[in-house]
């Protein structure tokens, strides 16, 4: 485990057991202007590379350089476009040329300050670049703090999909300040909320309600409400990826409401029409609405996660949304490319009720076709 000189009352730290992949996962507030401390145990020489965006860097890159810098390190700085454009090859490419550039080695560690476009693509970066570097995430979404820089997953879009091309490469720390939450635009944080719904609703029915008493607070900017929400959803995704780290299995839970989520976010073009979170939240509704449709779920239990993505101002209709064209043949064609396909046949996360998430191979397509003309029509 890290050390901890700098812990503070209200600090959360999970660890990742991966055996030599290890890592910790600090959560707390105003723990970036006490990052020279937390990170450098995870440097193997005084020297860093930040990676960042045009959104980010003004506002946080100023702190983190000079908290490196207090504590000995040697800061090189990358600034990347914003947007999830940037998630592509080209950027790929831009970035591994820069990091050669300001002269990473083997057996250096670069650090991804963003949200999840950034944590994603330097990740990938990390993975490849002379073979595999270290990394470290400091996320500054809530999507990025409860999801994707926990677990290693990787990646960039094609034009065929959402996160075709990847790898599993795990951060060796990640540090989750809830304080910078605080700049994110409304719309932010609820498309961040989305991923945290997602985690009460695969396995964890007394988190929902929870969620339901305290998500107004946490939205509204409640620091001990984030903290707490921060900390239970990870907990949620580190147990499975520890279950299940390159998603043989049980990980693909973690993928509730994500397949008709990345198939709506293909259909929008990745554009700012869209959040992911925002898709996830219409997936969730959608995986409910389908398992209601099929038998397996409690139509009450469908009905209160609407109710609670309406409470909070998420989609949670697919009239929500600003896709006039979409059309069931669409949804199923775009669902095919999903990464969870399997032999052809996509792989569905289903529930029997909220905290009662699994997966199912075994959705028949006249089925899906008629679910999803009936959720257009709606």
């Amino acid at each position: 485990m890290s050390a901890e000189p700098d812990r503070k009352a209200g600090d959360e730290i999970l660890h990742v057991a991966l055996k030599e992949r290890g890592y910790d996962i600090h959560i707390g507030a105003d723990l970036l202007v006490r990052a020279g401390p937390i990170l450098a145990p995870s440097l193997n020489r005084p020297f860093m590379v930040i990676v960042t965006d045009t959104h980010v860097a003004p506002l946080y890159l100023p702190a983190l350089s000079t908290a490196l810098k207090a504590d000995g390190i040697t800061v090189g700085e990358v600034i990347l476009p914003a947007g999830e454009a940037t998630k592509s090859f080209h950027h790929l490419q831009s970035l591994v040329g820069d990091l050669l550039d300001l002269g990473v080695e083997r057996n250096d560690t670069i650090c991804a300050l963003g949200g999840g476009v950034i944590g994603d693509l330097t990740g990938f970066a990390a993975a490849i670049l002379r073979r595999g570097v270290n990394f470290v995430q400091i996320p500054t979404t809530l999507l990025a703090q409860v999801d994707s820089s926990i677990g290693g997953k990787t990646g960039i879009n094609t034009a065929q999909g959402k996160n075709l091309a990847g790898a599993f490469h795990q951060p060796r720390l990640v540090l989750s300040d809830v304080s910078l939450l605080d700049t994110l635009p409304p719309r932010e944080i609820r498309a961040g909320y989305g991923e945290v719904v997602k985690a009460a609703l695969i396995v964890d029915a007394c988190f929902f309600d929870w969620l339901e008493d305290q998500g107004p607070a946490l939205i509204a900017g409640e620091s001990t409400a984030r903290v707490e929400a921060v900390t239970r959803a990870a907990r949620i995704k580190t147990a499975v990826v520890m279950q299940d780290e390159r998603e043989q299995g049980a990980r693909a839970l973690l993928n509730l409401g994500h397949t008709f989520g990345h198939a709506l976010e293909t259909a929008t073009h990745f554009g700012d029409a869209l959040r992911h979170g925002e898709a996830v939240a219409v997936g969730l509704a959608l995986a409910f609405g389908l398992s209601v449709k099929m038998g397996l779920c409690p139509k009450a239990d469908a009905t209160r996660v609407i109710a609670h993505l309406d409470q909070t101002g998420l989609p949670s209709n697919l009239r929500d949304l600003a896709c006039r064209d979409l059309t069931a043949e669409r949804m199923i064609a775009l669902m095919a490319q999903d990464k969870k396909v399997l032999n052809g046949q996509a792989t569905f996360i289903l529930a029997r009720g909220i905290g009662q998430a699994f997966i199912s191979r075994a959705v028949p397509e006249e089925v899906l076709h008629d679910f999803l003309n009936e959720a257009l029509a709606a």
